[in-house]
C-alpha cells in the first residue's frame, strides 16, 4: 500500500506514467535510444523495501529487487522468481518453486549469494521486527503472522511462511483469498538476504548504492539527495533479454520551473515531458508539439482531501485564539460540515490549474475505489457504491460515481449542508466563520495554485461569512514535517490536507480498509490515534464503518456478493465526507519517445509502477497522438482477451 504525494508533484510521476504504464509488443529498431532521462520529485529517504511502503522507496526498488511474480504487458501475473506456484484444494496454502541460480549482487556488480527460499523467510520477518507500514496488508492473511507482530508469540517459526527446501517457499493463509498472488507484487514480500542484513546492522537499507543487495533488472549507481538517482542495468540479470535500456537518469524537480521539462525534451535532454495547460509557454508548445501531445488515461491511484478531525498541533496556523480552535474542531466533526465542503469544491476548476480547461476532466475521480476497479456482472463497482448512496439521502441522488466528471460539485447543496451545520454547530456555541488551514508548498507553482481555486470555490459557495480557507504558505521541508512524515497522528498539524493512495492488491479492501478502525493507514491522516482515540471515531462513525468492512471481509466464497457489500462501505465512506476525492493518477497531457504499451502494467504492487524500466522500449521519433491511440486500441483489446485465458488458466494452478 503506498501512500501517495498530493496532486501537484504527483503530476510528475504521472507524466512519465503515460507511456510507461502498460505494454505491447513492438519491433525495436536498432538505433534506438538505451538512455531513458526524466526527474523525480520525492528523494527515498530508506531502501529498507520491507519496512517502509512510500512510493518514494517503492519506485525505486521495483527496479532493483525481483520478487516471487510480476505482471505482464496485460496485468497478469506471471512467474519472476518464482518459474511455477500452486495453491491448495481449500485455498491456504499457495507454494512457490523457485528458478535456480539467480544471485544477489552487490552494488559494484560482485556475486554475494544465490537467492534461496530462506530469503522470504528472512524478508518477512524482518519486516515483523521493524514494525513494517506495509504489514496491515498482508499481517491477518498469512497465518500465525498478527500474532507474532502484537507480540502474543516472539517464535516466528508459528508464523505460516516456511523455505521447504532451497527452492521451494510455502505460504500459509487464514482464509482463502483469491487475489494473494497480487500481494507478493508488493515491496514487503520480497526477498532479503540474511547474512547481508545481518553485516549491515543499522546500516542495512541506507538510501545509498550499498544500502541493499541486488537480483532485479537494475542496480543503482548513484543516488544525491535532491539531485539525481540513476540505475544502470543488471548484466548478470536472469531475464536481461527483456531490459531493454541500459542507462536510466532522473533529476530532481522540486515543481517550481514548470517549463524546464519541455525546455529539456526539446533540447534532447529528457525522453518525455509531462506539459502544464496554463504555463505561459503552452501556446507556443501546442504549435509546435500539438498532433504529439497525447492524454494518457486514468489511473488507479486516487487523490483526495482529508479533514484532521482530531488536531492538537497549531505551530503552522492562522488561527488567532482558541476560540477559533474549538470552533473549527467542532465543525470538522459535523458530518453535514464535512458535506458541505465536498460540494463547495469544484473539481473541474482545480484540476484545471494543471491540466487546462480541454484536460481538467480527464482526471477528476469522485470516489475512493475507482468506479471500473471490478465488476459485478455488467455493473462497475462505482455502479453498485452510487445505488447504496442514495439511501443515504437526496443530496445524493444526482452523484455519478464515476471518473471523468464532477457530480460533486453542488453550491446549492453545499449550502444546505452548511445550513443543518450551522444551526447544529450554534447550538454547541461554535462561532464563525470556521477558518480551514490548508498547508502547501510555495516553490510548487501548481500546488499554490490549486489550493487557491479550491479556497475561491468554497468560500463562493459558502460565502467568506461562514468558512474561511487560510493558505499556508511553506517551505517542502516545512510542509512534509506536519503532514506526511509527522511520526505521530498528534504531530498532524493542519485542518485540510491532500494526499492519496495507491492499491495493493485486485480487491476493493485495499482502498476501503485505509479506514479501518483498527489497522487503517489513513486514520493518522485524521488525526486519530489506533486504539487511543474511541471517542473521536464514535464521533464520526468509523465504529459502524469498521462492521461493514469486517461483514465484506467474512465473504470470501462469492466474489459478486463480497464486492456489493464492499459497495455499501463506498457508500459509507462517499457520505461521510471524511475523505473528499478529487482526481487520479493518469489523465496527464505529455510527449514523449517511449514506445507505447511495451512495459509491464498492473493497478497493484510495485511492478507496474510509472517509474518500473524492465521491458520499456524507446524510439527516436516522438509518439504522435493517433499513434498512442491506434496502440492503446490495440492493447486494450487484446488485455480483454488475455485477461479472459488468464482466469480460465488459473484453475490449473489448484493442486
Amino acid at each position: 500500500m503506498k501512500s501517495k504525494k498530493w496532486l501537484a508533484v504527483a503530476g510528475i510521476t504521472m507524466s512519465a506514467a503515460l507511456l510507461l504504464a502498460a505494454c505491447g509488443k513492438t519491433e525495436k529498431k536498432a538505433d534506438a535510444p538505451t538512455t531513458f532521462s526524466y526527474v523525480y520529485a520525492i528523494d527515498p529517504t530508506t531502501l529498507d523495501y520491507s519496512v517502509t511502503s512510500k512510493s518514494s522507496t517503492s519506485d525505486v526498488i521495483a527496479n532493483l529487487v525481483d520478487g516471487l511474480l510480476e505482471n505482464d504487458k496485460y496485468g497478469n501475473l506471471i512467474p519472476s522468481l518464482a518459474e511455477d506456484w500452486s495453491v491448495s484444494q481449500d485455498g491456504l496454502t499457495y507454494t512457490y518453486k523457485l528458478r535456480k541460480g539467480v544471485k544477489w549482487y552487490t552494488s559494484e556488480g560482485e556475486e554475494y549469494a544465490e537467492v534461496k527460499a530462506q530469503d522470504f523467510v528472512t524478508g518477512l520477518k524482518h519486516a515483523a521486527d521493524g514494525k513494517s507500514d506495509g504489514l496491515t496488508l498482508i499481517q491477518d492473511s498469512i497465518k500465525g503472522l498478527a500474532e507474532y507482530v502484537s507480540g502474543e508469540t516472539n517464535d516466528f517459526s508459528t508464523v505460516g511462511v516456511k523455505a521447504v527446501d532451497d527452492y521451494t517457499v510455502e505460504y500459509t493463509l487464514n482464509k482463502p483469498e483469491s487475489f494473494w498472488n497480487s500481494k507478493v507484487t508488493t515491496a514487503t514480500m520480497l526477498p532479503v538476504n540474511e547474512e547481508f542484513l545481518n553485516s549491515q546492522g543499522k546500516d542495512y537499507g541506507a538510501a545509498a548504492p550499498s544500502g541493499i543487495l541486488y537480483n532485479g533488472p537494475y542496480i543503482l549507481k548513484n543516488f544525491t539527495s535532491k539531485s539525481v538517482i540513476e540505475y544502470e542495468k543488471n548484466p548478470n540479470y536472469w531475464d536481461k533479454d527483456n531490459v531493454k535500456i541500459d542507462h536510466v537518469k532522473l533529476t530532481f524537480y522540486d515543481g517550481s520551473d514548470q517549463e524546464s521539462l519541455i525546455r529539456s525534451f526539446a533540447s534532447g535532454s529528457y525522453t518525455t515531458a509531462r506539459l502544464f495547460p496554463t504555463s505561459s509557454s503552452f501556446d507556443s508548445t501546442k504549435k509546435e508539439y500539438g498532433a504529439k501531445i497525447v492524454y494518457s488515461p486514468q489511473e488507479a491511484t486516487s487523490y483526495y482531501f482529508t479533514f484532521n478531525v482530531n488536531r492538537q498541533s497549531y505551530n503552522k496556523t492562522a488561527k488567532t485564539d482558541d476560540a477559533q480552535k474549538t470552533s473549527t474542531k467542532e465543525a470538522l466533526l459535523n458530518k453535514n460540515f464535512r458535506q458541505a465542503i465536498n460540494f463547495a469544491l469544484d473539481r473541474h476548476a482545480y484540476s484545471a490549474q494543471m491540466n487546462g480547461e480541454e484536460g481538467a476532466d480527464k482526471i477528476i475521480r469522485t470516489s475512493l475505489v475507482p468506479y471500473d476497479y471490478v465488476q459485478v456482472g455488467e455493473k462497475t463497482f462505482g455502479e453498485l457504491a452510487q445505488e447504496q448512496l442514495v439511501t443515504y439521502g437526496d443530496q445524493w441522488k444526482d452523484v455519478a460515481l464515476t471518473d471523468g466528471k464532477d457530480t460533486l460539485y453542488n453550491p446549492t447543496k453545499a449550502k444546505a449542508a452548511f445550513a443543518k451545520a450551522k444551526s447544529e454547530l450554534q447550538a454547541k456555541g461554535v462561532t464563525f466563520p470556521i477558518h480551514l488551514d490548508i498547508p502547501v508548498e510555495q516553490t510548487d507553482v501548481i500546488a499554490v495554485q490549486q489550493t487557491n481555486s479550491l479556497k475561491q470555490s468554497v468560500e463562493a459557495a459558502l460565502g467568506s461569512e461562514n468558512v474561511v480557507i487560510d493558505v499556508l504558505q511553506m517551505t517542502d521541508n516545512e510542509k512534509m514535517s506536519i503532514t506526511s512524515q509527522a511520526k505521530v497522528p498528534s504531530q498532524k498539524d493542519y485542518d485540510l490536507n491532500g494526499t492519496g493512495w495507491g492499491p495493493d492488491y485486485q480487491d476493493p479492501a485495499t482502498y476501503l480498509n485505509i479506514l479501518d478502525a483498527k489497522k487503517g493507514s489513513a486514520l493518522k491522516h485524521l488525526g486519530i490515534t489506533k486504539g487511543k482515540d474511541p471517542e473521536v471515531m464514535a464521533q464520526v462513525g468509523l465504529d459502524e464503518y469498521k462492521k461493514l468492512l469486517d461483514d465484506a471481509a467474512s465473504e470470501t466464497s462469492d466474489l459478486n456478493k463480497r464486492y456489493e457489500k464492499y459497495a455499501k462501505a463506498q457508500a459509507w465512506v462517499s457520505d461521510s465526507s471524511l475523505l473528499i476525492p478529487v482526481a487520479s493518477s493518469g489523465g496527464s497531457p505529455t510527449v514523449s519517445r517511449t514506445v507505447p504499451f511495451t512495459k509491464a502494467y498492473s493497478q497493484v504492487g510495485i511492478k507496474g509502477d510509472p517509474f518500473v524500466f524492465k521491458g520499456l522500449e524507446l524510439q527516436n521519433d516522438i509518439v504522435t497522438a493517433k499513434e498512442y491511440e491506434e496502440a492503446l486500441k490495440k492493447w486494450q483489446k487484446e488485455k480483454i482477451e488475455t485477461n479472459a485465458k488468464y482466469q480460465k488458466e488459473l484453475a490449473n494452478h489448484v493442486k
